[in-house]
């Protein structure tokens, strides 16, 4: 692990980044160039102290997990995404992996929806990246550690009952997550952390046992989904699945017909989380599934 020319590509990679790059507000009296940490901090999921100490080069060796929310983070490009690995001490993910790095194009577009919540998934249901107005949907995602922000995780480990989301429609999502992760073993058998998603699962969760061997298949291509937001209370929304073709990810974005209750609910929405960016960033709560 090179300590000091890691903490430098960091540096380098922070600064040259401006705050409209990535979504947040530029505010007032900015005396470096680039990102703060924080702001970086709260993009990757981590505490400031932490990435402090990588820059600085006196840092532990981050995992995968940490690895690739720092390059999703500061948009950095595939071949600066393998040097960061390399930089850390060990190899970018190899071929027959499910890919993880999310690429700048597909921030910039995700950055776009300014009006409508989006969250990015890998094969293996992992949250990504999500916009601000997902944050303001869902909670306070950074909050999640990296390796327990994944839809399925949440799903089976309890988010349903937290939220209140009826015995029926907890069925008809979790048949639906289910089927999902089953396509996703198919394509990537050799997957270390789809295996170890599946088996951990399959070992704290019955109703993912029972699911998983019954071996059904989801056909769906949209769907309607109950939000119960603690503020504005359960809005019914539209769940559009978007590919990002040649990654094997998918955008997610919530939506509602235009006169509606539920798309009046995310007007409203937007003004509360911009609300929250310039104060307190994050929500008290988070529900994922």
């Amino acid at each position: 692990m090179d300590r000091t020319e890691l903490g430098a590509s960091l540096r380098s990679w922070r600064e040259r980044l401006r705050p409209s790059d990535v979504g947040l507000p530029a505010g007032a009296r900015r005396r470096t160039p680039g990102l703060r940490r924080e702001e970086v901090a709260t993009l990757a999921g981590m505490s400031v102290d932490y990435l402090t100490r990588l820059e600085q080069g006196r840092g532990p060796r981050p995992s995968e997990a940490v690895l690739n929310a720092l390059a999703r983070a500061l948009r950095v490009s595939d071949v600066e995404r393998d040097l960061l690995f390399h930089l850390a001490g060990g190899p970018p993910p190899p071929p027959g992996r499910i890919r993880s790095a999310v690429r700048p194009a597909v921030l910039r577009l995700m950055d776009r929806f300014t009006d409508l919540p989006a969250l990015l998934l890998d094969a293996k249901t992992d949250v990504l990246a999500w916009n601000p107005m997902a944050a303001a949907l869902l909670g306070d995602l950074p909050a999640i550690p990296p390796e327990r922000r994944n839809i399925a995780r949440q799903a089976f480990g309890g988010a349903h009952e937290r939220a209140g989301t009826y015995q029926v429609e907890r069925e008809r999502l979790d048949r639906a997550l289910v089927s999902d992760l089953r396509r996703s073993a198919a394509r990537y058998p050799a997957d270390p952390g789809l295996r170890r998603l599946v088996d951990d699962l399959r070992a704290s969760s019955p109703t993912f046992a029972r699911l998983w061997a019954m071996r059904e298949l989801d056909e769906r291509h949209g769907d309607v989904k109950q939000i119960h937001h603690p503020e504005l209370g359960v809005l019914e929304l539209e769940c559009t699945t978007l590919s990002v073709s040649g990654d094997d990810q998918y955008l997610l974005v919530y939506s509602a017909p235009p006169g509606t209750p539920a798309a009046d609910a995310l007007a409203l929405l937007r003004v509360l989380g911009l609300q929250r960016m310039g104060s307190d960033p994050t929500p008290s709560s988070s529900t994922l599934a």
